[in-house]
């Protein structure tokens, strides 16, 4: 049996809200690694939103999300996945809880944070049940099972902190992707099994990863697979194990544990983007939420220097400094 692993961001792009990159892992036996899982999951997965007839859709979460069709899909398949491993968050602090608890720390400081608690999902209970049940019985029928989902959150004080210390926001995103691999390595199902592969959608236009993963993964023996402009794969080897880390382009629409971790980060991001919205709306209705990205971020800014001249906030929690 093997380990394969997927890891994604949402939010590395815009101007307003936290960057998060997330990682779902499956244990698999070795013959299915070069297989598809949309075509091994077909009873209980699909790739497209069309004809799903119940199944759970697993995608790049930019074909999952709209602003127009909202959250829906991206929380059910979220929800769900997360059941697989009996975690059933039903407000976003117990969902913070499950996948990125050292993030709860960082909410005091924001004031737009400060009702997180009381927060709710809303979402039908029976339904994710009934995709949850079916997406645990069809991976054990095929001799897979969902381990484990994750999430690092960066909210914008501690970005601009790390921006300002390394100079370079690809640095930044590389780093907190490293911290996920290195918690994927330590984990005990990774320990028992024979080999460690992790699918990594590539970062920007880097095609070559040597000298970042040899100064993040100090004591590892690197071996340089395939450098091309689609795949950049590396084998790292330490006390007698291995793990496999390939960053492919469009990976979160190549692989499910990839977009799978897209849609995971994508609905944390957009949870904590709501209370941003709805904090600042509170206090003018006139206020039209953003999503973030630079122009309508940019928008919002202007509009919040408009429309509540009198509320004070801290630019360096709320403005991204690149």
């Amino acid at each position: 049996m093997a380990i394969l692993a997927g890891i994604d961001e949402a939010g590395y792009g815009p101007i307003l809200g936290p960057l998060v990159v997330s990682s779902s892992a499956f244990s698999i036996p070795d013959e299915l690694l070069s297989k598809s899982l949309w075509q091994i999951l077909r009873k209980s997965v699909g790739i497209k939103k069309t004809h799903l007839s119940g199944r759970l859709l697993i995608t790049d979460s930019k074909k999952a999300f709209s602003q127009t069709g909202g959250i829906g899909h991206i929380q059910r398949t979220t929800l769900a996945c997360l059941k697989c491993l009996d975690k059933n968050p039903e407000t976003l602090i117990s969902l913070l809880t499950c996948l990125c608890p050292d993030y709860i720390r960082q909410l005091d400081s924001y004031p737009w944070y400060a009702k997180t608690g009381d927060h709710r999902l809303s979402f039908d209970g029976d339904d994710i049940a009934v995709a949850s049940s079916a997406f645990a019985n069809d991976l054990s029928s095929n001799g897979l099972s969902f381990i484990d989902m994750a999430s690092i959150c960066l909210d914008v004080e501690q970005y601009n902190n790390m921006v300002e210390a390394v100079k370079n926001k690809s640095n930044v995103l590389f780093s907190i992707t490293a911290r996920l691999v290195q918690a994927l390595w330590d984990s005990p199902a990774a320990k028992a099994a024979g080999d460690l592969h992790i699918i990594i959608d590539r970062q920007g236009g880097r095609s070559h990863y040597r000298r970042n993963l040899q100064l993040m993964f100090e004591g590892f023996e690197l071996t340089i697979l395939k450098e091309t402009e689609t795949l950049s794969s590396y084998q790292l080897n330490n006390a007698g194990r291995k793990m496999t880390l390939h960053f492919v382009v469009a990976a979160d629409r190549k692989y499910l544990p990839v977009s799978l971790a897209s849609m995971a980060s994508k609905y944390l991001r957009e949870l904590m983007v709501d209370n941003i919205n709805r904090y600042f709306i509170s206090f003018n209705s006139e206020l039209k939420p953003t999503a973030g990205y630079w122009q309508d971020g940019l928008r919002f800014i202007k509009d919040l220097n408009t429309l509540i001249p009198h509320i004070s906030y801290n630019s360096n929690q709320l403005i991204r400094c690149r």
